[in-house]
């Protein structure tokens, strides 16, 4: 499939879950096709962009692992993205990698991760954090940057700051997972 005609069915798709699922299993069923997904994500003024995000996190969500040959290009980009349907899912992507480099199982992505693309996830999240940016795109950003925040103590008392400073201004969504993300930096002390 050139990029021409994914860009075109990705035109036709709507937002269910149904739809995006089927979407990520052609991609997961041929990962060349992830190449063209990345690049029509990163198309930040179209629409496409986001049902490229949309899919681009559900092949992430089942197979983090296929993002390794992209993560220079993926963390390169990713503060260009700004429509709220590609910033949400591009941020879940983000605590897939969080996750992925947290885990206690020696896994590809805590070796290929390198400290200049945590720096741009990091960099994303705070930039996310302090903008005027739905519920979820914030929760995300803080538990990235919470798993992120073991490794460099920084971030953590950064992200106390932003988290308290916002905290009765924000919703209930949001308030709820400040105080527990709250909760672990300081059980971490």
């Amino acid at each position: 499939m050139t990029l021409e005609e994914l860009y075109k069915e990705l035109s036709n798709i709507n937002a269910s879950r149904d739809n995006r699922q089927k979407y990520a299993q052609i991609v997961l069923n041929d990962l060349s096709l992830l190449p063209k997904i990345i690049t029509i994500l990163f198309m930040v003024d179209d629409k496409v962009s986001c049902k490229a995000a949309w899919v681009f996190e559900f092949v992430c969500a089942e197979y983090i692992y296929a993002l390794v040959p992209y993560l220079d290009e993926f963390t390169n980009n990713i503060n260009k993205v700004h429509l709220d349907s590609a910033v949400r899912p591009v941020a879940k992507v983000c605590e897939f990698l969080a996750k992925a480099n947290d885990s206690k199982e020696p896994n590809t992505l805590k070796k290929m991760l390198l400290p200049k693309h945590k720096e741009l996830i990091i960099e994303s999240c705070f930039d996310w954090m302090i903008r005027d940016e739905k519920i979820a795109v914030k929760a995300y950003s803080m538990h990235t940057l919470y798993l992120f925040g073991k490794d460099y103590q920084w971030i953590h008392s950064e992200l106390v700051q932003i988290l308290e400073q916002d905290f009765s201004t924000q919703s209930a969504g949001y308030q709820a997972r400040a105080k527990h993300i709250l909760k672990k930096i300081k059980a971490k002390k």
